[in-house]
């Protein structure tokens, strides 16, 4: 699948970014561990020169398994020892390369979930019952979110992807968001009413998407005996479609026929912001904390609940510079600033996600058909 990458090379990816932004340019003397690595794990960065493409990775059997882990070794080891003689610049790259190496600790295990979902025998990653979403049975409620002038953005505590500022002033209409995550349950109501059938509810780019793919449904729905969606492929295996768990795996043109025929809309990026603001990131549901059972019901609160952890979110807005926005110069400027088109914003962060790499800042983004991701559903409504 062009969008995934093998395990390997995320391992290698992460390590070449340290050694290359780090080690190369700030430590005299360093030697690469192997000059072929520049090529074969350089994942975007145009400054950097040419590198295997992205589709092309999975045909990567050498080099093994062993050679990247001594990879990883070596070039942990060499940051270890010059750590303490880095500039601040130096040391900046190195805090950005351990949240860089975050994100791929997500994508790896979306990757494998894939690649698993693509081999007959659905071999589970871990065994059944683990599960990392919350689910719930209350009927859906509407929060009045905040109106008038606000701002968003990072506040300047901690660390930021460089895309998460500048902090800056927003207006905002009268509105209510759900107050928890779209049930399976839910989008099967969508689905038994000809959702995908009804053009009317889809932007035209994403009927073409569900006319040339001929989707149906989310992505690991799986069909019974009888022709009825009744099955999830996850890491715990295929597994029945639990009615109050979050639907997850939708793409964003999903996501607005859903949210249209439902009688709604979705959130913007600032809507969403706001409502997580102050917010303590840690309390969502995440994988370490999953255990061997099964989904226990979202928690009763004042206000919207699941903001953080379970499914990313999507929202009505584009992934665009905030005011202001100045991608950093050289390589590492590549970072985010040159994705700003065609893609949308998503918000909250996943079951997949480490914990305490979340912040209500945080802007993850995606082209509209794309949802290997843990991505799932919040509606908005004007108020």
């Amino acid at each position: 699948m062009p969008d995934a990458s093998p395990s390997k090379w995320h391992l290698a990816h992460t390590t070449w970014f340290f050694e290359t932004f780090v080690l190369r340019d700030f430590v005299p003397d360093y030697s690469l561990f192997d000059p072929q690595f520049s090529f074969l794990y350089n994942s975007y960065y145009e400054a950097e020169g040419s590198r295997i493409a992205r589709p092309s990775r999975g045909l990567l059997t050498r080099p093994s398994l062993d050679e990247v882990r001594a990879y990883r070794g070596h070039v942990d080891a060499a940051i270890k020892r010059a750590l303490d003689d880095l500039p601040v610049s130096a040391r900046e790259l190195v805090l950005l390369g351990c949240h860089h190496e975050e994100q791929h600790q997500e994508l790896l295990l979306t990757d494998i979930l894939h690649l698993f979902a693509q081999n007959p025998l659905a071999p589970a990653v871990w065994a059944a019952g683990v599960s990392c979403t919350s689910a719930t049975t209350d009927p859906l409620r509407w929060t009045r979110g905040r109106r008038g002038a606000i701002e968003i953005g990072h506040d300047g505590s901690g660390f930021e992807f460089d895309c998460e500022g500048p902090r800056h002033a927003v207006w905002l209409a009268p509105h209510a968001l759900a107050d928890r995550l779209t049930t399976n349950g839910e989008w099967c109501d969508f689905v038994e009413e000809g959702g995908y059938r009804t053009a009317d509810l889809w932007l035209s780019d994403g009927w073409t998407w569900v006319c040339e793919n001929a989707i149906e449904a989310p992505l690991y729905w799986r069909r019974d005996e009888d022709g009825v969606w009744a099955r999830h492929f996850g890491l715990d295996g295929l597994m029945p479609i639990d009615p109050a768990g979050p639907v997850q795996h939708v793409s964003y043109y999903e996501a607005d026929a859903f949210a249209r025929w439902a009688g709604a809309r979705l959130p913007t990026e600032a809507e969403w912001e706001s409502a997580a603001a102050g917010l303590n990131p840690d309390t969502g549901t995440f994988l370490d904390k999953a255990g061997p059972v099964r989904p226990a019901p979202a928690a009763a609160i004042d206000g919207p609940r699941q903001l953080f952890g379970d499914l990313w979110e999507w929202t009505a807005s584009a992934f665009l510079p905030h005011p202001g926005f100045r991608a950093a110069q050289g390589a590492i400027g590549e970072y985010n600033g040159k994705f700003m088109s065609n893609q949308m914003v998503l918000k909250g962060g996943s079951c997949a996600t480490p914990r305490g790499h979340l912040r209500p800042s945080y802007r993850n983004f995606f082209y509209p058909h794309q949802r290997w991701q843990f991505t799932g559903v919040r509606l908005a409504k004007d108020n």
